[in-house]
């Protein structure tokens, strides 16, 4: 198969843009198991793309019981260097309105039982991850928004709860005193194993609500979420399509080369069955 560099990550619905065509499903299996669901091949302004259901359609999966590496890994195995991301968030900030779009540029990782890495085992990584959203494809998903018409905000403190339950009030008051921006379940580790794995990642982040904290507001709430989410995509599928035509998919930005100076150890040491699980992410610097 040809390689497509660019991937897109959100709801199942997601891929149903227009615009889209040729659109066709694969399965893929990986070292760290299968995929959320079949990723769907495409070609969307005139560029290869590859969809994936983060949650798997219908929404069968949980936050923490996304296979974040193996999707990952997936994206990885058909070539892809972009990831953009859409995912639907809670506002800490009064200004960060539902139905706004906001592109975080920090993440604060709250969460507990998750895969944080592909590097596990006896082989050791130590990413960088200062700047957890690619710089350089962010602010082209803020440039696409922009075009796009919608409300969007450039940076804000993106605060990963564990989920799939809400946050108390406490805990959301406290999540703003930490200065986080927005509030969600699904950016961390998505957002570290797409840098372990080299490939840029950015994320659009779109308000459904003002989580638990604001007085004058409803708390959160499936239904209310839901109303909200069905009204944003229209903003999220444009900004996703302006952004894939404004992408150069032979740019190289700083996340290309993560891996260079963060790995540690001889890999000729490594077991044999963890250098088939690492092979992939390894190839650039070694031959296993």
């Amino acid at each position: 198969m040809q390689e497509i560099r660019i991937g897109i990550i959100g709801g199942s619905g997601l891929y149903r843009m227009d615009g889209v065509e040729q659109a066709e499903s694969i399965a893929l299996d990986t070292p760290f198991g299968a995929p959320s669901d079949e990723l769907v091949c495409a070609v969307l302004r005139g560029k290869r793309v590859v969809f994936l259901p983060r949650h798997g359609r219908g929404h069968r999966l949980s936050p923490t019981h996304v296979p974040y590496r193996a999707n990952i890994h997936a994206f990885k195995q058909l070539g892809v260097r972009f990831i953009l991301s859409a995912n639907a968030c809670g506002s800490l900030r009064e200004d960060y309105a539902p139905g706004h779009l906001v592109i975080p540029d920090q993440i604060i990782d709250y969460t507990q039982a998750r895969d944080r890495s592909f590097f596990t085992g006896s082989y050791v990584a130590h990413i960088g991850v200062a700047e957890p959203f690619s710089p350089e494809l962010s602010r082209i998903l803020h440039s696409a928004a922009q075009q796009s018409g919608a409300t969007v905000h450039a940076g804000g403190i993106f605060l990963i709860e564990e989920g799939p339950r809400f946050a108390t009030r406490a805990e959301s008051q406290l999540f703003r005193s930490w200065s986080c921006s927005l509030i969600g379940m699904t950016s961390a580790p998505e957002a570290f194993l797409a840098r372990e794995a080299e490939i840029a990642y950015a994320t659009i982040a779109h308000v459904t609500d003002y989580d638990v904290w604001h007085e004058r507001e409803t708390p959160v709430n499936v239904e209310d979420v839901l109303k909200v989410a069905a009204a944003n995509v229209e903003r999220v599928q444009a900004t996703l399509a302006t952004a894939v035509e404004m992408l150069d998919e032979t740019s190289d930005f700083a996340a290309h080369a993560a891996l260079a100076q963060s790995l540690l150890g001889p890999p000729e040491q490594l077991p044999a069955e963890e250098a088939d699980r690492l092979r992939l992410l390894l190839a650039k610097y070694y031959r296993l």
